[in-house]
């Protein structure tokens, strides 16, 4: 069963302030994908890392000169279609949430699952997201 709307407008709004699209559906992520250049896909999620590392730094790395050309979320146990269908797309990779996806002409090229963010604090996960994006983006 789905989150509540009201329980997570807060978090989903971390994220859409600073332009990041929200996907609802298998055909947004289908079209996200579909587009050249550089797409970050964030799985956002309730947990206490997400707020305490994930969003924070993700807004913090997207102040970088360097970042992917569309950055895009779902949003795990909520946004239900979107995210069974992103993570279909890394099936090879196991579900993880939060967690950070770097896309380069529809190619991953850069992963970053919870327990890569989990006990961290925002800034060095924003120094690991603008390193990707000077290498990738």
């Amino acid at each position: 069963m789905p989150y509540s709307p009201l329980l997570i407008k807060p978090f989903r709004d971390e994220l859409t302030t600073v332009g990041i699209q929200e996907l609802f559906t298998s055909d947004e992520v289908d079209q996200i994908m579909k587009k050249s250049g550089t797409t970050m896909v964030v799985v956002n999620s309730v947990c206490g890392c997400a707020a305490g590392s994930a969003r924070p730094g993700i807004r913090q790395a997207l102040e970088h000169p360097k970042k992917p050309d569309t950055v895009a979320s779902v949003f795990a146990g909520q946004d239900l279609e979107a995210t069974a269908r992103f993570r279909n797309l890394i099936a090879d990779i196991p579900p993880s949430s939060p967690s950070i996806a770097l896309f380069k002409d529809g190619e991953l090229v850069y992963f970053i699952p919870k327990h890569r963010i989990e006990g961290r604090d925002a800034m060095g996960l924003a120094d690991d997201l603008r390193n990707a994006f000077d290498e990738f983006c």
